[in-house]
Order: C-alpha cells, then sequence, then structure tokens
C-alpha cells in the first residue's frame, strides 16, 4: 500500500451533456423515483468481472454493506486503486463490486472508514445511498486530506473545515420537501468545470443520489455542490437536491481534494 500526498482536487473540463449525466438538480426533465437505475455495466477487469457491476455513480449494488456510521468522522484517511479492485461484503468475503481506477474522466478516490488487518472497508459512489464495501490494501494509494465538509439541511448552512477547524461557513440552498437532499456520511466525487457557461464554474459531484429521483437530465441523479447566480435561493429548500453554495464557499470548495468527507445532517 503506497501512501502519498492528499490528493489533488483535479479540475476537469467537461461538455454540457457530461455534466449533466453527473447532477440530479442544475436542469433537464426530473423522472420520480421507480425502478433503480441502471448498472454501470463498463466491463470491470479481473475475475468474475462479468458478473459484478463497477462501483460507479451510474451503478446499483446489490448485496454491498451500508454504512454503520452515517454521521461518523474520519481520521482523514482516503485511498485510490491504482487499476481495478475487487469489492468485498466483508474482509475476505464475497465479491459484490469492481472499484474502477477511475471515476467521470478523473481518478477515483474514496474515503476509508474502517480498517481491519489488511482490509479498508470505503464508501461507495454508487446507489443505495451509503454503500460501502471491503477493498484489500494491496494496490492501493493512499492519502490524508484535511478537508471535511459539513451540511446542515436543517439550518440550511455549509461548514467547511480544516483540520478539525472551521475555515468558512455559508448559508446555502438545499432540496425541496419532495426532491429532499439525501441524509449521511458522502464524499467528493469528482470537481468538474463546465466547457459550455451553465449556473455554476464548478461542479463537485458527491457519491449519493436523490431518493426521489431516478434519473435528471438523463443522468443517474447524482447530488452535486454547485454555484447559482441568484442568491435569493440561499437559506432555502428549493432545489432538485442539489446543494447551492454562494460563490465565496464554491472557490473554497474547490480546493477539497477528492474522497474528502461530506456530512450532511437532517
Amino acid at each position: 500500500m503506497a501512501t502519498i500526498n492528499a490528493p489533488g482536487h483535479s479540475l476537469r473540463a467537461v461538455t454540457a451533456a457530461a455534466l449533466l449525466l453527473a447532477l440530479a438538480g442544475c436542469g433537464g426533465s426530473p423522472s420520480r423515483h421507480g425502478t433503480a437505475a441502471a448498472d454501470g455495466g463498463k466491463g470491470a477487469a479481473g475475475a468474475g468481472a462479468a458478473k459484478v457491476p463497477e462501483a460507479t455513480t451510474y451503478s446499483t449494488l446489490p448485496g454491498v454493506p451500508k454504512d454503520g456510521t452515517p454521521t461518523g468522522t474520519t481520521d482523514g484517511l482516503v485511498a485510490h486503486p491504482a487499476k481495478s479492485v475487487p469489492v468485498l461484503d466483508r474482509p475476505g468475503g464475497r465479491r459484490v463490486a469492481t472499484l474502477p481506477a477511475t471515476e467521470l474522466g478523473g481518478p477515483t478516490w474514496v474515503p476509508v472508514v474502517e480498517t481491519s488487518g489488511d482490509w479498508r472497508r470505503v464508501l461507495l459512489p454508487s446507489r443505495p445511498n451509503q454503500a460501502s464495501g471491503w477493498v484489500s490494501a494491496a494496490g492501493l494509494k493512499t492519502a490524508h486530506t484535511p478537508y471535511t465538509v459539513r451540511v446542515d439541511l436543517g439550518t440550511r448552512r455549509l461548514t467547511l473545515e480544516k483540520s478539525a477547524r472551521r475555515v468558512g461557513r455559508w448559508k446555502v440552498a438545499v432540496g425541496g420537501a419532495k426532491t429532499p437532499t439525501p441524509p449521511g456520511r458522502t464524499f467528493v466525487m469528482a470537481t468538474l468545470a463546465p466547457a459550455k457557461k451553465t449556473p455554476s464554474p464548478i461542479v463537485l459531484p458527491l457519491g449519493t443520489h436523490s431518493a426521489t429521483l431516478d434519473t435528471f437530465g438523463g443522468g443517474p441523479g447524482t447530488v452535486a455542490l454547485h454555484g447559482w447566480p441568484d442568491t435569493s435561493v440561499f437559506g432555502k429548500a428549493v432545489t432538485h437536491g442539489c446543494v447551492r453554495v454562494p460563490a465565496d464557499a464554491l472557490k473554497a470548495l474547490s480546493r477539497v481534494p477528492l474522497g474528502s468527507l461530506v456530512l450532511i445532517t437532517a
């Protein structure tokens, strides 16, 4: 297991179509929750890969363990697979998914939430929300991120912490009554820069999905942190599940490394 410095935020330009695939609440026509999101099915490497889905934002992973501490913090340890690795339901157990080396065109970084010998339990970016799984430490690159993002749905505030100290706090817009922002422990999955003008110059998709929308704009209903030009929305519950943030908050969040923990509480 190689240890490296904190992962970069890996800012990537993306087309408008690709951006819609990554968002739950920025545009397009929502589809109400019904059938589970389609399996990513992109051909993971390794024995038995054809029988299990890849752990991506597009996938639904049957049989994966649920995060047992959805409001807990970590020590900031994050992991990156140098190549696709098996995800098991327990240390040395049954293979339930494959964790790919890349996600949305950039490197996959996921938070480590538990350790057992040479096994690491990590959060996964797939449905169901709070999906987790066990991966072998062999072949993983690890790093520590000092950042934690906290979103309080009740007060509609986002707090950014660095090394357990608050470095910023802002009023934000969260999901409305019929399309709420899902609570629980998740993480910064990617940092995207739209190639064309959109309501936000930077979008940070998270490893969680809308609980009421299967798709949004043709995508898998992924929740994101992003900016918004109309400042009157901040402090209100008006989105389709995403968290809209002020410009100065977005600038600060754009420096948060991939894999950093995001705690969303009711």
